[in-house]
């Protein structure tokens, strides 16, 4: 038995047909071709997959594809503007954030949830938020100092009337 349903995903509505047990993250990646959601655990322990949902974060691991029917999906794709790297991917890439980032679209999109919730938060308080994702490469330091970067980044942006986090 499948299921038709639409996915906007990245800012384009996509008609969808599976079955109604398959997860976000296997139709995200098998379905659409977009394979920057990473699958980890597939118990969402580990945050490699998670995406916005309406802005919040996910596990896509863990949600049915279903369930995200005329919901907004934002995932690492959709994070640039064309060849323009978003706030958040540019600072990162400047803070050498990540190692081997298998883990980094999802630090990105928990990064990105986090500061359009707090644009200045602490040092505790990204770690706080960001504890939910796993890196078996790092010892985070690079990566808390890649949201940091991110921080000054946006408000500079926002200072001078720049664009869009």
């Amino acid at each position: 038995m499948t299921v038709s349903f639409t996915l906007n995903v990245n800012g384009a509505a996509t008609e969808v047909s599976t079955e109604p047990r398959r997860t976000l993250s296997d139709v995200i990646r098998e379905d659409l071709g977009l394979t920057g959601t990473h699958l980890g655990c597939e118990h969402g322990v580990c945050g490699a997959c998670t995406v916005l949902l309406d802005g919040a974060p996910v596990r896509s691991c863990l949600t049915l594809a279903v369930q995200a029917d005329g919901h907004e999906i934002t995932t690492v794709e959709g994070l640039a503007n064309g060849d323009e790297l978003h706030p958040v991917q540019q600072a990162m890439h400047e803070a050498h954030g990540f190692q081997c980032a298998f883990c980094s679209p999802g630090f990105m999109l928990s990064t990105v949830a986090l500061l359009a919730e707090n644009p200045n938060p602490s040092r505790h308080e990204i770690r706080e938020e960001l504890s939910g994702n796993l890196c078996r490469c790092t010892g985070y330091h690079t990566i808390l100092d890649g949201v940091e970067v991110a921080i000054r980044a946006l408000a500079s942006d926002g200072a001078s009337g720049g664009g869009d986090a």
